[in-house]
């Protein structure tokens, strides 16, 4: 099936009505009509399929036991709402770049495998990368089953209800040393490409970021009787505090959004008792990201004095800057300027993705596909026809120059 197959079978799985965005959360029915979709594109092309014990769908093409394979792929979730192109663009890409391979009479002396890795997004459980950071080791079992959504639902009670074992979770380190290289394309989620004119390039490195969580406590109280001067009253805190995190980034050429938040009693006419809001902070370097996120928590403790209210911040993730090999990052620029003599560029991103979380354990790679206006988790995320199937034909000379050698 031809690229533009596969893209017409993925699109309307998950897609709302209302948005137009997409709702593929881990381990729910449209994520299910996902994984089989995977499950069907590599037994029609003759793959093995396989269910890692962390959920993860693999497609191989040779035997994985014989180790140093080239695997390829991404993921198929999404944020809540989020647009077509992260995740499923690298996911269709690399089955469309296999396909290339095989047209072209291509001899494979390295096992290769298309990856879908599971819960990358973390929109069901509130942590990006569940899949690969439970196959890295950088996850435990005991934080996985801890793991709760809006509704109650546990991890392990969402993976058995999706048919999975949640008893088999955990480290698999078997798996990552057959592992000699990982490349996973995805669309750009940046004007970078756009700016200097290029329909794909290669990643330098992952900006270190993390997940914040500020707990505003105040009181609850009715709203039309309670004078101003009486109310501890957490929101005007939290509103403070939203202001203040736009103020440090800015400053520190960093990005800081509080994109998500809860509020108790959560009623019109009642003066809040908490705030909950989740901040998502990341810079080009670990120093400027302290100093954006301890600014942050400064403005915060103060508005929240002033205002009588109390304060508890939680870190609930953090990633460190991820330096992508640099040997087979400079592999890459090598086979795809080979024909050319072109230079690719190579560019830095504020993005987390499974590859970053690979890269501890197994020699890791990024392509980037243009995306012209540089939106994404939404609805208007976008690529050009033409700038995707040059990103399928530059995903097939990597993995042709790196398996068929």
């Amino acid at each position: 099936m031809s690229f533009h197959g596969m893209w017409a079978e993925l699109l309307p799985i998950g897609r709302s009505s209302a948005s137009g965005g997409y709702r593929r959360f881990a381990w729910t029915g449209a994520d299910g009509e996902c994984r089989a979709w995977f499950r069907a594109q590599a037994e029609t092309r003759g793959l093995t399929y396989e269910v890692d014990r962390n959920g993860n769908q693999w497609a191989w093409l040779g035997d994985p036991s014989e180790g140093d394979a080239v695997v390829t792929g991404s993921h198929l979730d999404s944020v809540p709402d989020g647009g077509a192109f992260d995740g499923p663009l690298g996911v269709v890409s690399s089955f469309a770049a296999l396909d290339e391979l095989r047209d072209r009479g291509a001899q494979f002396t390295r096992p290769l495998a298309v990856v879908n890795f599971g819960d990358e997004e973390g929109a069901r459980f509130g942590l990006a990368c569940v899949g690969s950071r439970l196959t890295a080791g950088q996850l435990t079992v005991e934080q996985a089953h801890r793991l709760t959504d809006g509704d109650g639902v546990t991890l392990p009670r969402a993976m058995e209800a999706a048919g999975h074992d949640p008893d088999a979770i955990g480290p698999d380190p078997e798996r990552l040393a057959r592992i000699g290289a990982f490349v996973e394309l995805h669309v750009e989620q940046g004007r970078a490409l756009d700016l200097t004119g290029d329909a794909v390039g290669i990643a330098s490195a992952i900006w270190p970021h993390g997940r914040w969580r500020f707990d505003f406590r105040g009181e609850a109280n009715h709203a039309g009787t309670t004078r101003l001067a009486d109310r501890r009253d957490p929101m005007p805190s939290y509103a403070e505090t939203v202001l203040a995190a736009r103020r440090e980034a800015e400053l520190a050429g960093a990005v800081a959004t509080f994109g998500k938040i809860a509020v108790e009693p959560n009623g019109v006419n009642a003066i809040p008792s908490l705030v909950r809001g989740w901040l998502d902070s990341r810079a080009a370097d670990q120093k400027t990201l302290d100093t954006v996120v301890t600014g942050i928590e400064h403005a915060a403790r103060a508005y929240a004095a002033e205002h009588g209210v109390d304060l508890d911040v939680v870190r609930e993730s953090f990633t460190p800057v991820v330096e992508f090999d640099h040997a087979l990052r400079d592999e890459l620029g090598r086979i795809l300027g080979r024909d050319t003599g072109l230079k690719v560029p190579v560019l830095g991103t504020g993005a987390g993705h499974d590859a970053g979380i690979l890269s501890a354990s197994v020699p890791t790679a990024m392509l980037f596909v243009r995306n012209p206006t540089g939106v994404s988790h939404s609805p208007a995320e976008s690529a050009a026809e033409d700038d995707c199937v040059a990103g399928v034909r530059a995903l097939a000379d990597v993995l042709e120059g790196l398996a068929c050698r």
